[in-house]
């Protein structure tokens, strides 16, 4: 294993395969949400989990999710130009793994509801955070598109919840020793 400060020159032309790449992305900790959009025609519900989300900016506020191509929750959001982001928290792993499955049922499954005006399914019972997003655009890149989304509204659990986190191809929760900002 080289130094990473004097990285030899034949990294730059390494090849990494899919293991290798998911390997270290996967000691990458980070909050699961759950990408929710209405198909345009008959406003049926699709979504699926995405640990793929980042913020781009504070202003305008704007945040970018990584979703899967070929996946029908991404055909539906591009078509509909309208999405929600559903940021789970901690007793909602078994719809992180519901939602990851491809079960077509999935929704009958969850409670959910779609308030006139938002991008998507809200999943109130699991989610702790809900933005509604208008896509601003999308770049596919390798087997994923990129999806820039412009957030117009923002909802948000009242009291202390912990996020659901992945890392390490585990599930997990903030450890209860750890004080929310301006608390300890």
């Amino acid at each position: 294993m080289s130094d990473l400060g004097t990285a030899p020159a034949s990294l730059a032309t390494a090849t990494v395969g899919s293991p290798e790449f998911r390997s270290f992305m996967s000691t990458f900790p980070t909050g699961v949400g759950i990408v929710t959009t209405l198909d345009s025609g008959d406003d049926r519900p699709w979504g699926m989990t995405c640990s793929s989300i980042c913020s781009v900016s504070v202003g305008p506020p704007i945040l970018l999710v990584c979703l899967r191509q070929g996946s029908p929750t991404l055909a539906a959001l591009l078509l509909r130009s309208t999405f929600a982001v559903n940021l789970l928290h901690e007793q909602a792993r078994p719809v992180a793994e519901l939602f990851a499955s491809g079960d077509p049922d999935r929704f009958d499954r969850v409670a959910w509801k779609a308030p006139a005006g938002s991008g998507g399914p809200h999943l109130y019972c699991d989610a702790h955070a809900v933005a509604d997003c208008r896509v601003l655009r999308h770049d596919s890149i390798g087997d994923h598109t990129v999806v820039f989304g412009e957030v117009y509204e923002v909802g948000l659990t009242e009291g202390e919840v912990s996020p659901l986190l992945y890392g390490r191809r585990r599930y997990a929760t903030w450890p209860p020793d750890l004080a929310p900002d301006g608390a300890g």
